[in-house]
């Protein structure tokens, strides 16, 4: 359904490398481009039209006070899946825009984190036939005992590249 943009483009490539190296090579790539993704070591597991997997270890660089995720590597998290699956369906025309972050910490973490963020067919028609506009990204995030530690959910925006 998405219209193909170079997001797009890279990510159906990569998703066609054999399973054991097609996770390795997309946290290669995306985490070469946003830098700061690939510094703290975010793991896309999954990256397709409708939804973002990515993870992300418990060590040293990005733990708090307390040995867990820090509060801004899980924020990192949540904005990197929602950021990636909106990005899927962004014409290259237009500029992604991250607009409002909304998140609760409502739980303390353990261990390894992972966050699944989803796309509606409705949402992503709305983001190819409208000029500008914005999409609230839902992600769900849970810690390696499958908690929920921190609720979250992303307003991400579109407009124009070239001004008026």
């Amino acid at each position: 359904m998405s219209q193909k943009n170079r997001l797009n483009t890279v990510a159906t490539k990569l998703n066609n490398l054999p399973n054991f190296i097609s996770s390795f090579a997309m946290s290669k790539v995306f985490g070469g481009t946003i830098k700061y993704a690939g510094h703290s070591g975010i793991r896309f597991e999954k990256l397709s039209d409708n939804e973002c997997v990515v993870s992300i270890r418990n060590k040293k660089k990005v733990q708090n006070h307390i040995g867990g995720v820090h509060a801004a590597a899980m924020a990192l998290l949540a904005e990197t899946a929602t950021g990636f699956v909106f990005g899927m369906s962004v014409p290259d025309s237009k500029l992604p825009l991250i607009k409002k972050m909304n998140i609760d910490y409502v739980k303390r973490s353990t261990g390894d984190m992972r966050a699944v963020a989803k796309l509606s067919d409705a949402q992503i028609a709305t983001i190819l036939s409208e000029e500008k506009g914005e999409v609230v990204v839902e992600v769900l995030i849970t810690d390696e005992a499958n908690v929920e530690p921190i609720k979250a959910e992303m307003t991400w925006a579109w407009v124009s590249k070239t001004r008026k």
